[in-house]
């Protein structure tokens, strides 16, 4: 099977700049699409951007031109540089991965990283 771990939250004051990680680890797969998906407190999961191999990225309207996605193909792993934050960005971070795994295509969910906006 694949794991998937999201690292680098923390606690930025609006206007900083965090970079966040999303590793994925096993055997016998390849992935097809990472994204990132945030969950403000009291809302649900909103899709924030996405990275499919061989295409461009994609972004929601409130991080475009902030938040660039990226991926090191080689180490299965990626990555949400988070640019000019603002107090809403505050939200748990997640990874959705979609990948396939001996030949079938499965999704993978990180356990999610906090970011938390200071005043």
């Amino acid at each position: 099977q694949v794991q998937v771990v999201e690292s680098g939250g923390g606690l930025v004051q609006p206007g900083g700049s965090l970079r966040l990680s999303c590793a994925a680890s096993g055997s016998d797969f390849s992935i097809s699409t990472m994204e990132w998906y945030r969950q403000p407190p009291g809302k649900q999961r909103e899709l924030v951007a996405s990275l499919t191999s061989g295409g461009s990225p994609n972004y929601d309207d409130s991080v475009k031109g902030r938040f660039t996605i990226s991926r090191d193909s080689a180490q299965n792993t990626g990555y949400l540089q988070m640019d000019s934050l603002k107090y809403e960005d505050t939200a748990v971070y997640y990874c959705r991965v979609v990948a396939k795994y001996r030949g079938r295509g499965y999704q993978y969910w990180g356990q999610g990283t906090q970011l938390t906006g200071s005043s």
